[in-house]
C-alpha cells in the first residue's frame, strides 16, 4: 500500500499518481497495490478520484479512460492533518481495512509529499501511532504473513548540515536505515542510471576514466524559465539547495565513483558515500576562486529576480550558481569538476561534459589550425537523452584534420516510451531496492561540502549578486572567470 501524506499537493497530482498509473499500465505495479491519500482537505474517495482524472489525462501521454476507471478504484482518501495525532487512529484503521480488501495487509510505503518543515512531526506521529513494526524491516504480521513498512522522503532533505542531521535522527528513531528512502527523481532518468553501465560495462572507457586522461568535467543544469509561482519556496531555498546539493551531486557521484563490487544496492551506495565524502572543502580565503553566484536581470516578460513581488527586500538568494570542486582521492587527483545551474539561461539543457586531455604532442599541427583540443564526451540528460563522443578525423581528399561526432540517441536506439521518473523509483522502494536512493552519510557529506557557499562564508561572492547576469544568457561573468582562471571555458551549446 502506498500512503501519500500531503495528497492534495501539486507533486501528487502532477507526478505521483500519474507515475503509479503508468507503472500499472506497464505491468510493473502489483495488482494488490492500493493508494491511500491523506491531506487536510475534506473529501471522499470518489471526489479525489474525480479531481485526479483531468490531471492524469493531461500528464500521461497515452491516457486511456477505461484503464483509468479500473485503476482509480484502488485510490482512496482520508482527511486529516498528518502532522498532528488526531487522524492516525482513522489512518491506521483505513490501512488495515484496505490492506485486507486489496490483499496487501502490513506492507506500507509512506511518501511524504509535504513541506519540509513537516517531515519531523509527521515521522514522530507515524511512530507514536504504532504504524511501524520493528523499524520497518520485514517482520511477522501473524503466523502466515510477513510485512514491511518503509518511508520515502522528498527533497530538500534539510536546509543545511545541522537540519539534515536532525532529520536523520528523527527518521532513525522510527525507521531503520534500510527502510528509509531519500528520493531524488533525477536518478529515475534512464541516462543517469546508464552512466554506470557506460562506465563499467565498456573496457574502452573505464581505463581512461581518471586523472591521467581527463582534463576536467562539467555538469550543467540550465533552465530558460524563471522561478514562476515558486517565489516563496525559492527565495528561502536558492539554486544551490534546489539543484546542486540534491540532483547534481548525485549525478557527480555516478560520474566519479569507484566500481562497486557488484550491481547490488549496498555496494553502489557504499561507493557513492565514499566519493561524496572525498569532496575537498575550499579554503575560506580562496572561496571566490571556487564559486560564482548570480541573480537574473529583467527581461521583456519578467522583472529582475530581486524586484519580483514576494521576494524579500535586498535578497541575496542565488538563481545561478557555479562551483569548482575537487576530490581528495587517487583517481581524480587535481581534476576539477565544474558544476553550474541557473534560471533564465540561454537554453534548457542538463548535461555532463567530460573533456579529455589533448595528445601529448600534435603531429598534425600543419593540418589543423591550433593545437588539438582533445576528445570530448557529452552526456545529455535533458531535454534529449544521448551520448556523443567527439574525436579527430582526416577530411577526404586532403590532409586536413577536423572534429567529427559519434552519437547514441536513447530514443532511436531503444524506441521506448519515456515514463515519469518517479514511477520506477517508487517501484524500487516497494521491492526494497535502495540502489538509487541516498544513504544518511551521503546526504550529510554533501551538505558539509557545499556549506561554505551557503553560510556567512559566502558573503563575499553574494555582495554584488543583484541582476549580475542577463536573462537569456549563460550566467554572470564571474562564472566565466571561474573557468578562465584555470585556462578553460564552459561548453555552451546553441
Amino acid at each position: 500500500m502506498l500512503v501519500i501524506l500531503g495528497a492534495s499537493g501539486d507533486l501528487t497530482q502532477r507526478k505521483l499518481i500519474p507515475a503509479m498509473y503508468e507503472m500499472d499500465r506497464a505491468g510493473t505495479l502489483s495488482k494488490a497495490t492500493c493508494i491511500l491519500g491523506v491531506s487536510r482537505s475534506k473529501k471522499t474517495d470518489q471526489q479525489w478520484r474525480d479531481e485526479l482524472a483531468p490531471w492524469i489525462a493531461k500528464q500521461v501521454p497515452k491516457f486511456d479512460a477505461e484503464s483509468w476507471k479500473l485503476f482509480s478504484q484502488r485510490i482512496h482518501y482520508e482527511p486529516g492533518d498528518a502532522a498532528t495525532a488526531e487522524p492516525y487512529q482513522r489512518i491506521g484503521a483505513r490501512i488495515d481495512a484496505l490492506g485486507t480488501k486489496h490483499d496487501c495487509r502490513g506492507n506500507v510505503l509512506f511518501f511524504m509529499s509535504v513541506a519540509p518543515e513537516l517531515y519531523e512531526p509527521i515521522v514522530e506521529q507515524i511512530g507514536a501511532a504504532g504504524l511501524v513494526v520493528e523499524g520497518g524491516r520485514w517482520c511477522s504480521l501473524d503466523q502466515t504473513r510477513r510485512s514491511w513498512q518503509r518511508i520515502i522522503v522528498e527533497k530538500p532533505f534539510g536546509s543545511d548540515d545541522e537540519s539534515a542531521a536532525s532529520l536523520n535522527r528523527a527518521l532513525g528513531r522510527v525507521f531503520e536505515e534500510d527502510a528509509i528512502y531519500r528520493i531524488d527523481h533525477y536518478l529515475g532518468k534512464e541516462v543517469v542510471q546508464s552512466l554506470l553501465a557506460f562506465r563499467f560495462a565498456n573496457s574502452i572507457f573505464e581505463p581512461v576514466w581518471n586523472h591521467r586522461y581527463i582534463d576536467h568535467v562539467q555538469i550543467t543544469a540550465a533552465e530558460t524559465v524563471g522561478v514562476g509561482q515558486r517565489i516563496a519556496f525559492y527565495d528561502n531555498t536558492g539554486a544551490i539547495r534546489d539543484m546542486i546539493q540534491s540532483h547534481l551531486l548525485q549525478v557527480l557521484a555516478f560520474v566519479a565513483m569507484e566500481p562497486p563490487t557488484d550491481f547490488g544496492a549496498d555496494h553502489i551506495r557504499a561507493e557513492k558515500i565514499k566519493i561524496i565524502d572525498a569532496l575537498q572543502m575550499p579554503d575560506l580565503k580562496q572561496l571566490q576562486n571556487f564559486g560564482a553566484l548570480g541573480q537574473y536581470g529583467a527581461s521583456d516578460d519578467e522583472a529582475a529576480y530581486h524586484e519580483l513581488k514576494g521576494v524579500q527586500p535586498h535578497t541575496t538568494t542565488e538563481t545561478f550558481a557555479a562551483m569548482r570542486m575537487e576530490f581528495e582521492n587517487w583517481r581524480w587527483a587535481k581534476v576539477p569538476f565544474y558544476i553550474r545551474t541557473g534560471k533564465r539561461m540561454a537554453a534548457k539543457r542538463t548535461q555532463i561534459v567530460v573533456q579529455f586531455k589533448p595528445p601529448a604532442t600534435n603531429l598534425f599541427r600543419t593540418a589543423m589550425p591550433g593545437a588539438l583540443s582533445g576528445n570530448r564526451m557529452v552526456i545529455e540528460i535533458a531535454p534529449n537523452e544521448r551520448f556523443s563522443l567527439r574525436f579527430a578525423a582526416k577530411a577526404p581528399s586532403e590532409m586536413r584534420i577536423c572534429d567529427v561526432e559519434m552519437m547514441m540517441d536513447y530514443d532511436k536506439a531503444f524506441k521506448v516510451e519515456v515514463v515519469e521518473a518517479y514511477g520506477p523509483l517508487m517501484i524500487d522502494a516497494m521491492r526494497g531496492d535502495q540502489s538509487l536512493f541516498k544513504h544518511r552519510l551521503e546526504v550529510e557529506s554533501a551538505w558539509r561540502a557545499i556549506m561554505p557557499f551557503l553560510d556567512q562564508r559566502s558573503a563575499g561572492i553574494r555582495s554584488a549578486i543583484h541582476s549580475n547576469y542577463a536573462a537569456g544568457s549563460w550566467g554572470p561573468t564571474a562564472a566565466d572567470d571561474l573557468m578562465a582562471r584555470d585556462g578553460r571555458t564552459w561548453f555552451n551549446p546553441a
